[in-house]
Parts: C-alpha cells; structure tokens; sequence
C-alpha cells in the first residue's frame, strides 16, 4: 500500500468516527471509537446510519467520499454570547425512528363501514341478510326479522331509532357494520357513528331515490371524507327504476360538492329481502357476494398508530345493571388492555384517571370479552363509571384527546312538567319533580342532540330535540319506565340575528333548488294537499311525476312552524295516501302567523264518569275521544269541536230518574270514539293544552296557568270555561 493509499485509508476512518461521535457545546466533551481497533468492526451495523435518520440509504462511503454522510459543524463562539445548543446524532436517530413509528399504516383485515339511508329504504333488511350469509346464526336457529331493532319502541314503530354494532366475517378479514336510524329526528345518532368507520353504504330506494334523510347523511359523510358504496336497494320491485336512481344520486353528489374521487362511486343493485346483489340491475348472484367483495375493495381500512399513544373516543354509551356504563368506539392509536390505566380527557385542561375493568370486542352478533385490542377495531370499554360521549380514553402519561364531537342544534322544544291533574300519582310510580330531573339528566349523557333548560317554574323543563319525533320517543320511553308527568305543545326555536328574527325552514339554503320537505301524493288528492301545505306558509318548488301510478312528487320549502300538526292533517286531506318526509336545514326570515288548527276542542266542565246518555247529546258536536264508563275530570279535552273555538259541556250528566214513563226508552246509538296516540296527542295540543302522560293513559287537557292569565283579563265563567263564544252548555 502507498503512502497515499494510507492517507487516505486515515482519511476516510477519520470521516466514520466523526458520523459516530457524540459531541456536546455545553460540556466540549467528544466520544471517539478507539482509533486502534478495526473501522469495519467499530462501524458494522445492519441499517446505515443515514436509514436511520433519513427512512432511506445513500452509496456507501468507500465508493466515493462525496456520498458519505457527514455532520459538519462550525467552530463554536464563546458560550457567553450563545444560547444553548444540543446536537447529539444518537438523539436524532431516536426521534427519526419514533417519527416513522408513528407513521399512520392502514389495517387490511378490518372494515368499519355504517349503513345510512332514509327511513323505510331497506338498512334494518339488507344487514339481517349480511348476517346470515355470514354464518352468525346457525342453520337451524330460528331467527326473526328485523334482528337489529331490538328496542320494543322500534319493533312497535318499525324503524331504527338507536345505532346498534355487529360484526361479520368475510375472507379472513372482520367487517364491523353499525346499523343507523334513518328518520331525520334521530341525525344526531348518525352523526356521531360516522366517527367510528371509514366508509359507508349509502343505500336508495329503487323507486323513491334519494330523499331528504339521504342528503343529510351523504353530506355529513362527505365531510368527513368517507368512501361510499352506493346500493340501489327493493331492486325486485316492480316500478323499479335503476338508472334514474343512479343518475339522481349521482346529481345529489355533484350537489354536496363531493371530489372527483367521491362522484365515482361503485354502485350495486341488491333486494335486501331475498339476499342477492349485483353489479347491475338485470343480473343479480344469488347472494351478497358482490356487495362484500366492493366493501372489501372499496372502503379502505382504518388509519391506525399501532405504535403511537392510546387514543379512544367514546362514540356511544350503554347501561348494564351488574357492568356500569359502557364506552363504545374505535380505538384510534396504540393498544388497549384489560385493567390497565388511562386517563379520561374532556380537553387539555380536563383529565382524570381511571381503570379498565372489562373489555368487549364485537364477534358477529354479540360482545365477547377480550384481553387486548389494536388500534382500529370497534370496542366496548367498562370501568369508567363517569365517562360521557366524546369524551376520549388516553394513555395514563402522554395521552392527548381527539377533537369532540359536534352535532346540528335542536330545532324544536318542548315543556315537560309534574302531573297537576286531579288524577296524579293513580298509575304512575315517578311522579316529583326530582324524578323527572334525574331522568332527563341520564338522557343528556347519551342523546347529544337533545338539551335541557329550567323552565319558568321549579317544576317545569324545556326540553329541544332535533324534531316532534325525537322528543316523542323520549316521552314514550319515560311512560313505560313509569314516569307520570305533563308536556306542553312542539314550539320551533327561533334565532334573532342583527335585529331579524329568524325562524328553522325545512329547505336547502344554500342551494335553493334541491327542497327537502316532499310530498308524495296520488294526482285526485294534490289540490287538497297543495292548499293545506300552502296555508302553512310553504312554497313549492318543484312538482314532478313518479311512474306511472299518477302518483306526483311536491317539493317544498315551508317553516318547520308549519309542520307542527300537519302530519294527521295531510293523512286526512289525501285519505291517508299522501306520504310526507322533512329535514330541517337552515333558519330563515320569519314567515308571518299561520293557523295550524281550524277546529276548537270538546271540554269537560265536570268531573265523574261518562255516561251514555250525556254522550250521545255531546257527540252532536262534534268528535269523541272518549266512550261511556271513563273517569274524566274537570278541565279535560274529551273530544274534537266540530268548529272553530272550544266548547264546555258535560260528559257525566245522568238521566234524571222519574216515576212516570209516557214513552218507552229509545235505543241509543253511539259513535265510535277516535283512537288517538301519544303521536296524534302531542300535533293535536295548542298553546293552552297540555297532554297528562302516565304508564297506562294518555290524557288531554286545558293548561290551568294559561287559563288564570285569561280569566285576569276578563273571563267570568271558571277556570276550565275557555271561550267566551262558546259558552252555552247544551245541557241546561
């Protein structure tokens, strides 16, 4: 070897000790390799240095000096006039290697997908199929229909009011599917699945389209950036018609401002009922392979850091009486064991700790325990006995929370208060005001979408919802808990802003030419239809024909003041063949007073029990919800006033008993009372009634409050006596 050789040799070991030397300004300490032992010893390694730092390799050092990877630093001023500086090679490789850890990666072998649609559109169907196509249930196991609507209310209604996790296998790989509501009242459950999963199946009816609630939920899933599988469901129907469908959800997409990426959307045409999808609509496999095979193609799997801080939003939250409260979400970053320590995180200044006690992952249709879960499956979390919906599980160290859930406001309230009935506390087993609190406080830890205010009164809340049926649902659950109490009339939430007052609308605001409140009525029926929806303010916008059933389609843009009551109204105008379908969408200026009730009501002004002969006067005047043999009381509505204003009469007056009988008895015909339900209660009520709830009857009543503040302005004939123009008791 040369002498140049040998400088060089010198050279190129003076470069590798530099690359590993570990130099500090604050102490001018350097630690060299031993300049005696071999460089190749001191400097094998299976990853190069520059991998380390940089995630890839540059040419070695020995096949030219210029490629070699070194640290140059310049000579140091007096430390007097520097701030502190740390440079340390073995701490930057550190952090590289920490940084590519906490790379997001993708799971293959899991989906979490959510099936949204519009009410009565086939969601509840086509999952019962997926599960049994799955083998979840055994060939012989007798399963029934709609498996996912557990809740008796929803068996009873026949829609899906909560959000429900299962899971299928499919190829190896696990499926979590989340089953939504699909009335527009219950968005607030949709809204906050939509953090748990990465895709959706976005399914349509084969005739209908897509309808206000597919808006709402396909817009919402755009936002969050979603892939969507498009599944033309009742595709066996006979006034199918495919290709329209498409095309209007393809328009509904263009509408939402969706990417390039979303419009093209997989489409598959499927008949939830008989279990068979396809690519198109005139070939159908004989079962849902298609449909799996584009949720394993097309939803991706979740982003997880494997590696990364334990990060979990409870997305939902169920009661066990033997567990506590259960946390439902997906796990977002690190690994979650059984009775391990986190903290529990509302914000950054807002943290606790707890312990898991238990842990649930979803197997096909049921929870099973487990020891651990990774990052992006769907778990169930017990032990925190305290947790709330959005709140997020972290690590017990250096756990940071995810960003909260936000869901639309309320657009209409109601006023719940203690039963003041004469009849309080017969059938009721919760009947204080403290019972009604507690109950509504234990709502709001689950219903996001709903809120609760005092009302005017110690007695009296103001409970809103994002619709009639929202809180109608929450009424009827409390009855058969046993709760007893009295809710007044929906009234819609106004806004005032710069002066103006603003009042919600059922219609697209930013795009005035897609409507949201639709009507679909027979052609014999529309004129009836059209001047009803027209006294309450509504504005069509569209009308077009579906088929060839002459049946036609309305589009309207109407104040959700002018809904109140309007359902019954429209059943009776079209003879009960009109189907209406509303979302609420933005506020707008104020429409003016409207009239949603023409008819005055029927009042007792004496309380006892029916009787037949008092009934058969008082039905003459218009409709009874009430027969002979029923215990009423004073001040109670007991029937529809044939005309306008209200109407005080007796309904337990007896025939007077005499001893002389010039004629015999005639017989008496009675009419058949109404049916009425806590549905039909709650549109009927005005300003100054009231519904009486109870475990075991629905009453209707005048609001004692309101009628003192008429009788200080001048009213003489009682406190249940309420129109001074109609006031002549037909029984005198």
């Amino acid at each position: 070897m040369t002498l140049s050789n040998c400088e060089r040799a010198q050279s190129e070991e003076r470069d590798r000790a530099m690359e590993m030397a570990t130099c500090s300004f604050h102490s001018s300490s350097f630690t060299l390799p031993n300049p005696n032992s071999n460089p190749r010893t001191n400097l094998s390694s299976p990853l190069p240095l520059s991998k380390q730092l940089f995630g890839f390799s540059l040419p070695s050092s020995s096949t030219a000096k210029t490629s070699t990877l070194k640290l140059r630093t310049r000579n140091p001023k007096p430390f007097s006039t520097h701030p502190p500086i740390k440079c340390s090679v073995s701490e930057a490789t550190e952090a590289a290697t920490a940084e590519r850890r906490r790379k997001l990666m993708r799971r293959s072998d899991i989906r979490n997908i959510a099936i949204v649609a519009h009410v009565d559109h086939g969601k509840t169907t086509l999952v019962d199929a997926m599960l049994r196509q799955s083998k979840v249930f055994r060939d012989n196991q007798f399963v029934q229909e709609r498996i996912m609507d557990s809740n008796d209310i929803e068996r009873e209604r026949g829609i899906t009011i909560l959000s429900k996790n299962t899971s299928i296998t499919y190829k190896d790989s696990k499926i979590n599917i989340i089953d939504t509501p699909g009335h527009s009242d219950f968005g607030g459950e949709v809204e906050r699945i939509l953090n748990m999963v990465e895709g959706i199946l976005l399914v349509v009816d084969s005739v209908e389209g897509p309808m206000p609630q597919t808006r709402f939920v396909l817009k919402k899933a755009l936002e969050f950036g979603h892939a969507v599988v498009v599944v033309v469901n009742k595709i066996d129907r006979p006034s199918a018609r495919p290709d329209f469908v498409i095309n209007s959800t393809f328009e509904l997409f263009i509408e939402l401002n969706a990417t390039d990426e979303q419009c093209d959307f997989q489409a598959i045409y499927a008949s939830g009922i008989k279990g068979k999808a396809g690519l198109s609509a005139d070939n159908l496999a004989d079962d849902l392979g298609p449909l799996f095979e584009s949720i394993m193609r097309c939803i991706p799997g979740p982003a997880i850091d494997k590696d990364g801080s334990l990060q979990m939003l409870a997305t939902n939250i169920e009661y066990d009486e033997h567990k506590g409260r259960i946390a439902i979400g997906r796990l977002h970053a690190g690994i979650l064991k059984k009775g391990m320590d986190v903290k529990v995180c509302t914000s950054e200044d807002s943290c606790r700790f707890a312990r898991v006690s238990e842990l649930f992952v979803y197997e096909k249709f049921s929870r099973v325990p487990a020891e651990s879960v990774e990052a992006g499956d769907i778990c169930a979390v017990c032990g925190i006995n305290d947790i709330q919906i959005g709140e997020t599980i972290a690590d017990k160290t250096n756990g940071t929370p995810l960003p909260a859930i936000k869901v639309e406001e309320p657009t209409v309230k109601m006023a719940f208060s203690i039963n003041t009935s004469p009849f309080v506390g017969r059938e009721g087993k919760y009947v204080t005001s403290r019972n009604l609190r507690d109950r509504l406080s234990r709502e709001l830890e689950r219903n996001l979408a709903m809120k609760v205010e005092d009302g005017e009164t110690a007695d009296t809340f103001i409970v809103s919802g994002r619709g009639t049926l929202h809180i109608t649902i929450l009424i009827e659950n409390m009855r058969r808990e046993g709760y007893e109490f009295m809710v007044g009339p929906p009234k819609v939430i106004n806004k005032r802003v710069n002066d103006k007052l603003l009042e919600p609308y059922e219609e697209k605001g930013e795009r005035s030419i897609a409507t949201i409140a639709t009507v679909e009525v027979p052609e014999e029926h529309m004129g009836a239809v059209v001047e009803l929806l027209g006294k309450r303010r509504g504005q069509m916008f569209d009308m077009q024909g579906v088929g060839s059933e002459g049946t036609t389609f309305l589009k309207y843009k109407i104040p959700t003041r002018g809904l109140l009551g309007l359902r019954n109204a429209i059943l009776t105008a079209s003879r009960g063949t009109a189907i209406l379908n509303t979302i609420f969408d933005c506020y707008g200026p104020w429409a003016g007073d409207m009239s949603t009730r023409d008819l005055g009501s029927l009042v007792a002004f004496e309380g006892g029990t029916s009787t037949s002969y008092a009934i058969s006067s008082s039905q003459e005047r218009g409709q009874l919800f009430i027969g002979p043999g029923v215990e009423v009381y004073k001040g109670q509505i007991v029937g529809i006033h044939q005309r306008p204003g209200d109407l005080s009469l007796n309904v337990c007056k007896k025939k007077a008993a005499t001893n002389i009988r010039s004629n015999k008895d005639v017989t008496v015909i009675l009419d058949t009372p109404l049916d009425y339900s806590l549905d039909d209660c709650i549109e009927y009520i005005q300003e100054d009634e009231l519904v009486e709830v109870t475990p075991s009857s629905i009453r209707m009543c005048k609001n004692p409050k309101f009628s003192k503040k008429s009788n200080s302005r001048g009213s003489k004939y009682g406190e249940n006596n309420f129109d001074v123009n109609h006031k002549t008791d037909v029984f005198k």
